[in-house]
């Protein structure tokens, strides 16, 4: 990493906390999850994931079942939307920082690709607002997997939601993917949507719920996560940030997606009485790879 990146870090509030922060113990745990992750038969160029953002005891093996999807590949570049659990003045919220850090080490921040989006994201009147210090969870918690899968290091691109209207996800995946189309195409660049589903419901009322979204995602609706919601017939803490993913990889090409897991934090703890769903899926494109 240059020097230049390693001045201005992001010191993780969630490591130790959210996730182990011992190194050694941290490789175990994402070792273990991926080992035990079963995903259905993935075909095509592996272009986004949907992955949950609950702590790691909750939600990694269900993030892991799409994580394996990237098992061996290379990717230059990762663009993460979540949703912000804080408020934040503007649209969408970043980092100033020129990296995060974790347990397993630094993962430097694309600051010129993120000047480039908001460059483009101002000319549709919306504001990109870097931020210092921020102690948002939905980025971070995905970091580790992608550094361990990743072991020949990536640049982020963290983008969190402040509006996560149906208006906002569209100008936003068209500037995605305009932002992709113009890296060299040695570059890769992967997409991922972090959100968890149902809040504080029954295990029976989460399931419901929550399989009205996940149909929607099996059928590249996500028109259709908006009318469930106001509908209150579906839940997603980051439905914009899933919105925003599906409509930029469908630009990029993007035509299957494969839901890998669904559970609740109920199926860990074993209290069913009030649970947040979770689910994770592979968004490809195009015809199974040749290695």
């Amino acid at each position: 990493m240059a020097e230049n990146q390693t001045r201005d870090i992001r010191p993780s509030p969630i490591a130790g906390l959210w996730y182990p922060g011992d190194p050694e113990v941290l490789r175990q745990v994402l070792e273990e999850d991926l080992r035990q992750a079963k995903s259905p038969l993935i075909s095509g160029a592996v272009k986004a994931l949907i992955l949950p953002h609950a702590g790691l005891v909750y939600s990694g093996k269900t993030a892991a079942c799409a994580l394996k999807a990237i098992e061996g590949k290379k990717f230059r570049r990762v663009i993460i939307v979540s949703p912000s659990h804080e408020g934040y003045p503007g649209h969408i919220i970043t980092t100033e920082h020129s990296a995060y850090q974790t347990p397993l080490g630094l993962v430097p921040v694309d600051q010129p690709a993120l000047q480039k989006l908001g460059g483009m994201l101002a000319t549709e009147g919306v504001r990109l607002l870097p931020v210092r210090r921020d102690r948002e969870h939905s980025i971070e918690i995905e970091l580790p997997f992608l550094q361990h899968l990743l072991p020949e290091g990536f640049e982020l691109i963290p983008l969190m939601l402040m509006d996560q209207s149906l208006t906002l996800a569209k100008i936003l995946s068209g500037a995605l993917a305009t932002l992709i189309e113009s890296f060299s195409k040695d570059e890769a660049a992967l997409l991922i949507a972090s959100s968890d589903l149902s809040h504080f419901h029954h295990q029976r009322q989460a399931n419901r719920l929550d399989q009205n979204l996940i149909k929607g995602l099996e059928n590249f609706e996500p028109e259709a996560f908006y009318r469930l919601k106001s509908g209150r017939d579906a839940e997603a803490c980051g439905h914009g940030a899933i919105a925003s993913i599906l409509l930029a990889a469908q630009k990029l090409g993007a035509n299957q997606l494969v839901v890998t897991d669904y559970r609740t934090s109920g199926d860990v703890s074993g209290d069913l009485g009030s649970v947040v769903g979770y689910v994770s899926a592979v968004i490809t494109a195009g015809e199974e790879e040749r290695q």
